[in-house]
């Protein structure tokens, strides 16, 4: 029978090593096309949009893109207690922390909400542990580890930043960053129980198009507020295609593969590449401890690519 694209593989049926190779690729594709969502959703914001409308038409133009693209390739939807999950992980998981972080970026400095928001990968280690039982081996650990220092050294120029600048509105950004961070975990452990039995575009679709019903609800009744610009109306397309479309589907695509951990550690590669993205389009500098920073995540990358296929 012809298998499609877009259906889960079976863990049985494919050679361990080449699928987690797969997975780490697609996971840090998905850090990358995640990392590009800061620059755009700056310019979103220069034009004129909100926060809720932006999340409004974010969602709804992936939300399309991707129904169309799994009914044409066939994908296999979830029924029963599967489809309800993944509702309720647009509707209330991806929903809640779209609206926390996008709220933190508007109260706080980027990179100080990108510190907030890279806690989830302990959060997610912890979590698997204990509801999983995912093996907390060595290398993992230390992979985890190396990543959030790397992580942190890349975000510490900002962070010094907001301290000569801090403002009150800044302990608002922090309580939307940590809770962000806290409810992502929740979404990716849960994404990875129910993505062994569903394949990757339908989940992206369905959690997606979830997440688009609450946030239309609530411009609509908030009375939305349109980009004023085409570079914002671009750039908007631009977090639905790049930032949603590919970065969901290929962030499922690596957690099937890899699991909630080892994913988790892998995107910490996103705010690194935020920082090259806003040195190169924005013209900002990059400190010296932001290059050493991005040392440390690339070794956390390796660490997890040379680690034992053990579970």
């Amino acid at each position: 029978m012809r298998r499609y694209a877009s259906e889960p593989i079976e863990r049985s049926a494919v050679n361990p090593a080449p699928a987690r190779r797969a997975g780490i690729v697609a996971v840090v594709a998905s850090a990358l096309c995640f990392g590009a969502m800061a620059i755009m959703a700056r310019v979103a914001y220069a034009s004129g949009i909100d926060t809720t409308t932006l999340l409004a038409l974010r969602f709804s133009i992936a939300a399309v893109v991707m129904l169309a693209l799994a009914l044409v390739s066939g994908a296999q939807w979830p029924r029963g207690t599967a489809l309800a999950t993944l509702i309720a992980m647009g509707a209330i998981g991806y929903a809640g922390q779209a609206f926390t972080f996008f709220t933190a970026l508007t109260l706080a400095p980027a990179g100080l909400v990108a510190l907030l928001l890279y806690l989830h990968p302990a959060l997610v280690a912890l979590l698997s542990s204990l509801l999983l039982h995912e093996r907390l081996t060595t290398p993992k650990i230390a992979a985890l580890v190396v990543a959030l220092a790397g992580m942190l050294l890349t975000v510490l120029p900002t962070l010094g930043d907001a301290a000569r600048d801090a403002h009150p509105a800044i302990l608002r950004g922090v309580a939307f960053g940590v809770a962000a961070a806290a409810i992502y975990a929740g979404y990716i452990v849960v994404g990875a129980r129910v993505g062994r039995r569903v394949a990757p575009l339908a989940m992206a679709s369905l959690v997606s198009a979830s997440a688009a019903v609450v946030f239309v609800g609530v411009a609509t009744v908030a009375g939305p507020r349109w980009p004023g610009t085409t570079a914002g109306w671009l750039a908007v397309l631009g977090i639905a295609l790049v930032s949603t479309v590919a970065a969901i589907t290929l962030f499922f695509a690596g957690l099937e593969r890899i699991g909630p951990t080892q994913a988790s550690t892998l995107s910490t590669i996103e705010p690194l590449f935020t920082v090259l993205l806003a040195a190169i389009l924005l013209g900002e500098t990059i400190a010296p401890l932001q290059l050493a920073g991005g040392a440390l995540i690339l070794a956390a990358v390796l660490l997890l690519a040379r680690a034992p296929l053990r579970h």
